[in-house]
């Protein structure tokens, strides 16, 4: 009798390749300007060159390698440039999600975010970066349900890939968190007010706090950029 597989399972060697190396790229275990051959990693995971050229191909279209005829492929450095468009056109987006949110907030979606805020609060007292960094994930997507553009999160979530990495490298994580969780709270209080203006003052302020991250990877790490 034939075996039938299970949509989970329907994971091709494309997407494993392309799973690692995405993990590898975001977690910093691949640095900006690491190179990596296709022929070792095919290698690696057993695999011809042509999976392996179609991984590239996807973490190229997100802008996390750099793929350049009869040169080495290397991960993407950062670009001042490239991160400060990503950045204007995500609070542009963010602002309008949360006049929207002001507006159309009920209290069930009251209770929703602070669930939300009492589960960043754990991670927060745990000292759990990496769940944190998925509940602030969670929590911007929540917000734009919230406003009732959901689809506006699909926006967001591109611009923010682009600058996850830069995150990631920020100093002294864990304590940035206490400040990521209060900026988050303020929001809430100001959507709880139906007070749009302190809403996207306090979303703006909240986005601003990568300004310091960036500075001080270009003092520390001039070489990760290529502008």
């Amino acid at each position: 009798m034939a075996t039938i597989t299970r949509p989970r399972d329907r994971r091709t060697s494309v997407d494993v390749v392309f799973d690692h190396l995405h993990e590898a790229i975001v977690s910093l275990e691949l640095l900006p300007g690491d190179k990596i051959s296709e022929a070792d990693i095919a290698t690696r995971f057993g695999v011809s060159r042509q999976p392996v050229r179609d991984a590239f191909s996807r973490l190229a279209n997100l802008d996390l390698l750099l793929i350049r005829p009869q040169k080495a492929t290397e991960v993407k450095r950062f670009s001042v440039r490239e991160t400060t468009k990503s950045r204007f056109i995500r609070s542009c987006v963010e602002a309008e999600v949360l006049r929207r949110a002001a507006r159309t907030a009920t209290p069930a979606d009251h209770a929703l975010l602070d669930a939300a805020l009492a589960q960043q609060a754990m991670a927060v007292a745990d000292g759990d970066y990496e769940v944190f960094g998925q509940l602030d994930y969670a929590f911007h997507k929540a917000l734009c349900k919230v406003a009732r553009v959901d689809w506006a999160f699909e926006i967001i979530a591109v611009q923010k890939a682009s600058v996850d990495r830069l995150c990631r490298l920020s100093i002294a994580k864990e304590d940035r968190m206490g400040q990521l969780l209060d900026d988050h709270t303020a929001i809430c209080s100001s959507l709880k007010n139906g007070d749009a203006e302190r809403a996207v003052e306090a979303g703006m302020i909240h986005l601003s706090r990568l300004d310091a991250t960036i500075d001080a990877i270009l003092d520390r790490n001039p070489d990760y950029f290529d502008d």
